[in-house]
């Protein structure tokens, strides 16, 4: 096969025809400024390729990689090891979570080297998207600080290693997501239960503005302005009451995240008793609170944002006062208040309470207990129609 002067290398067989040349050049019939002018090569360029073959007659004809041997932003083993120990100190931690921890460093890497090294090492797992309803900011979307708004939920229950079913109570602030209680609770589950759980939060942290619930026992209830003993008893200590709509957990979407966070770290799998879970609910409840940066808080505890309130629990429970010009009647036995002559059913919650009525005009009358509006009286029809959104 004869070759044209000029004639450029094939693409396709690249490296035969480095192999012919070298075999004439070994040949010693042709000098290297002859075989630059047949192959239309520069003379340095078969002096590369000559160089390499003395180097390496096995290796020497292929493509080198052109990667440098030295990458100006890889990290050092001892950073890389540092990222590695983070990760298996906090399994459940990724890279912006483990990068806020290394921003002392004078040689501090970027968030997307911390992720892959641990991609590198397999220490990454895919995230499946979910598709869910846009939450309702609400009350939530202009907190201006600590306090205003306290969370509250039962985590859903989950059976202990000896069988027994624990459903773990659970507060937290709104504003800095700190987490005030988390109580796991193997039984009852009603007020008796939980108010001392809630009486020692408010002992400990002072009393938020208000607290946002689901419909459900023990917070709410079906009865006249949802209220249930547990609420009228957050009302006597003036705090407001704020309820999700049915149906719509994301209403209280920062909450209900967290409970997602907290079944990962500590539920899986459950502790054998209750008393061992309740050791690992401590443990959460203190890295979360100290240690766990959070996103929404520029990768910071939730400790560095959180204060606790100004208002004290108090030692005596308000008693419900109303202007001059309402009438007031006190909440019998069975619920019931008497009005005209005629026993209107208010709620159970409400025995031995005062409540208030606005006069509306024409013989109607909006029915109050504290600052809440529990329905609206209509003397004609003789009973109460409850107020069915009855948020601030």
């Amino acid at each position: 096969m004869g070759y044209t002067l000029g004639m450029p290398w094939k693409e396709t067989c690249v490296m035969n025809e480095r192999a012919i040349m070298i075999g004439e050049y070994l040949s010693g019939d042709y000098s290297v400024a002859e075989l630059a002018r047949r192959r239309g090569l520069s003379r340095k360029t078969v002096h590369k390729w000559i160089e390499r073959y003395q180097a390496d007659p096995e290796e020497g004809l292929g493509d080198w990689s052109r990667a440098p041997h030295e990458h100006p932003n890889a990290i050092s083993e001892e950073l890389e090891r540092e990222i590695l120990a983070w990760k298996a100190q906090r399994p459940l931690w990724g890279a912006p979570k483990i990068h806020s921890k290394l921003l002392a460093r004078p040689d501090c890497p970027a968030e997307s080297t911390v992720s892959n090294v641990l991609k590198r090492h397999g220490l990454t797992r895919r995230v499946r998207r979910r598709h869910r309803a846009t939450p309702n900011a609400g009350p939530l979307g202009d907190l201006r600080g600590p306090n205003e708004v306290w969370g509250v939920d039962f985590k859903g229950w989950f059976r202990l290693g000896n069988g027994r079913r624990c459903d773990p109570l659970t507060i937290s602030d709104a504003y800095s997501r700190y987490l005030l209680c988390c109580q796991g609770i193997c039984g009852f589950t009603g007020t008796r239960t939980v108010r001392p759980l809630f009486e020692a939060t408010f002992r400990e942290y002072g009393l938020p503005v208000a607290i946002r619930s689901d419909n459900g026992t023990p917070f709410a209830s079906v009865g006249l302005g949802g209220l249930s003993r547990l609420s009228v008893w957050w009302l006597q200590l003036g705090i407001q009451l704020q309820r999700i709509d049915p149906g719509h957990p994301e209403q209280n979407g920062r909450h209900e995240r967290f409970h997602r966070t907290l079944k990962e770290a500590v539920l899986q799998p459950p502790q054998p008793n209750l008393q061992r879970q309740q050791a690992a609910f401590d443990r959460f409840c203190r890295e979360y609170n100290e240690e766990r940066p959070h996103e929404a808080l520029n990768q910071h505890p939730p400790s560095c944002v959180y204060v606790p309130s100004g208002r004290d629990y108090p030692a005596r429970l308000a008693q419900p006062e109303y202007p001059d010009a309402w009438p007031k009647r006190s909440v019998r036995s069975n619920g019931e208040i008497k009005w005209c002559g005629t026993k209107l059913y208010l709620s159970e919650a409400l025995i031995g309470q005062w409540v208030g009525l606005a006069p509306v005009g024409n013989g109607i009358w909006d029915v109050y207990f504290m600052s809440q509006r529990l329905g609206r009286l209509n003397e004609r029809r003789g009973r109460i129609v409850p107020i069915r959104n009855n948020n601030p």
